[in-house]
């Protein structure tokens, strides 16, 4: 009877895993994500035919999210969840299969090595990038509501300052779907600070057919959940890092207590 052989590894032994934990017993009630926080490529796929240039630009990965997410995840003592690849190997925060996950162009740039993959192919994104990092998701949350302990769940983002020409003057966007609760009381705490424009659903809109993480892991387990997305050039450097860490370890406490408080009075 033949040996079936072992399926081909995209990632080499040596490579980084495709998620990192952070701050894994963390004592706060947030768990914060960053389904873009990182720009690797395996090996086996080369530069995806991409210049570096552009594989350094926002299309490859969300600029600044991850030192700033890890700031605030420290300073709240929080566990955080970062996707290690490029969201142009394939989207964490998209469906599988949908048009989106493994883009063959990004906004004006042509990904050729995502054009006429096999299913193959696409399933080896899938097995080894796309599901390791939301099965640590669903295992961190898991854990957490197995112990009793209450969970939040925070996905952090960030966006271009400007897209195909179009400025966006929003510092930051709140995203938010079925569930808007958390979203609403973060707002108005944000839009007390000086000088901030606050986007409600800008630059974009949460949906089941935009987004992957918050629909999977916040709405269907009934979690308490927002989308956070910050302008680049506001976190591209350590100041700004700094900066908006800072805030947001200070106001999602605030917000939070203020959304259970408001629950707790709630007529049953």
């Amino acid at each position: 009877m033949p040996v079936k052989a072992a399926p081909i590894r995209l990632l080499a032994p040596d490579e980084p895993p495709p998620v990192t934990v952070r701050n894994e017993n963390g004592a706060s009630p947030f768990v914060f994500v960053a389904d873009h926080a990182g720009r690797l490529i395996p090996r086996a796929l080369g530069d995806l035919g991409v210049a570096e240039a552009e594989r350094a630009r926002h299309i490859s990965w969300d600029i600044g999210i991850a030192a700033a997410a890890e700031l605030v995840a420290d300073a709240l003592d929080a566990v955080l969840i970062e996707q290690t690849y490029s969201r142009l190997v394939i989207d964490c925060n998209r469906t599988p299969g949908s048009q989106t996950s493994i883009p063959e162009i990004s906004e004006d740039t042509p990904i050729a090595g995502n054009v006429g993959l096999s299913q193959s192919e696409k399933d080896d994104r899938e097995r080894e990038i796309f599901r390791p990092y939301h099965a640590t998701i669903a295992a961190t949350l898991d854990a957490r509501h197995d112990a009793g302990r209450a969970t939040a769940l925070v996905s952090l983002h960030s966006f271009t300052p400007v897209f195909k020409d179009a400025m966006r003057h929003w510092q930051v966007g709140i995203m938010h779907n079925r569930d808007p609760r958390f979203a609403h009381i973060l707002m108005a705490h944000l839009g007390r600070e000086d000088s901030l424009i606050v986007g409600n659903n800008e630059p974009y809109s949460l949906s089941d057919e935009t987004d992957y993480t918050i629909p999977v892991h916040g709405e269907r387990r009934g979690l308490h959940h927002v989308a956070i997305e910050i302008r680049q050039d506001l976190i591209e450097g350590v100041k700004g890092q700094r900066e908006w860490a800072e805030r947001l370890a200070r106001l999602l406490p605030i917000a939070y207590r203020e959304m259970v408080a408001a629950e707790t009075l709630r007529p049953a």
